[in-house]
């Protein structure tokens, strides 16, 4: 089997099974959701101080929610790829697509393809409602602003779900994958960030969220950023790919 029927093959397992499209939902509502509520307290915020917004990074607040929606696109990736190590459904995959290299690319297609095109829906949506939201406080955000941020929440969340794939497809396991990574994302990168310092700016998260800024300090930019989050994830990548064709289906 070719690469095309087998992208088409691990698309229709993905729009099949209700668990995956949940996790594309809920990458959508959570980045909503955890947003709408950064820019409400915000604004609540500066009207109680009478700041103005001076401190406010208006690109980060209407975007906050990212740090939550990525968990369901992790959450979505891991689903997808272990669902291939229970009841015997790897080797009816590879019995389909015996070549393990064309068919782990095609289920890794399978998983960007539609955690890009949520994520840049969810970007667009997430900055044009929390702009109008934050008004003036907004002004600051020029469209180049506006639109690498939308960009780059669908980047961004793009490359997680794909480390996230590598890593499950290295462990074998959606849960051990996301017992290593939620923790990690919710609580490891900010303990280790205040401890270390510039090392911490090094990490696939927080090299990958300095996109979602109108500013930031440290050694990264954006799309450096974004290609450091991308050198992890080709890492997992590659790792997964290995340890899929050495290991029995």
């Amino acid at each position: 089997m070719g690469f095309t029927p087998a992208l088409h093959a691990e698309w229709i397992k993905i729009r099949t099974l209700r668990p995956l499209v949940g996790g594309l939902c809920a990458m959508l509502s959570a980045t909503l959701v955890f947003s709408g509520f950064s820019v409400v307290s915000a604004s609540s915020a500066d009207a109680a101080t009478g700041s103005g917004g001076e401190d406010l990074d208006p690109l980060f607040s209407v975007l906050f929610g990212v740090s939550f929606g990525q968990i369901a696109a992790i959450a979505f990736a891991t689903t997808a790829v272990s669902s291939e190590f229970h009841g015997g459904a790897l080797r009816l995959s590879l019995a389909a697509v015996p070549h393990r290299g064309r068919w782990f690319a095609a289920k890794l297609t399978a998983i960007a393809l539609p955690v890009l095109t949520v994520g840049l829906t969810t970007g667009l949506i997430t900055v044009a409602v929390g702009s109008a939201v934050l008004g003036e406080r907004a002004d600051g955000l020029g469209t180049a602003d506006r639109l690498r941020g939308a960009l780059g929440c669908g980047l961004y969340l793009t490359l997680m779900a794909l480390l996230a794939a590598g890593l499950t497809a290295v462990l074998r396991s959606g849960t051990a994958a996301l017992s290593i990574l939620v923790p990690f994302l919710l609580i490891v990168s900010f303990v280790v960030g205040d401890m270390s310092g510039d090392v911490a700016d090094l990490l696939p998260d927080r090299a990958g969220q300095v996109v979602l800024h109108s500013r930031w300090e440290g050694p990264l930019g954006p799309w450096t950023g974004l290609a450091v989050t991308a050198l992890w994830t080709a890492t997992a990548v590659v790792a997964g790919a290995w340890r899929i064709r050495r290991r029995d289906a």
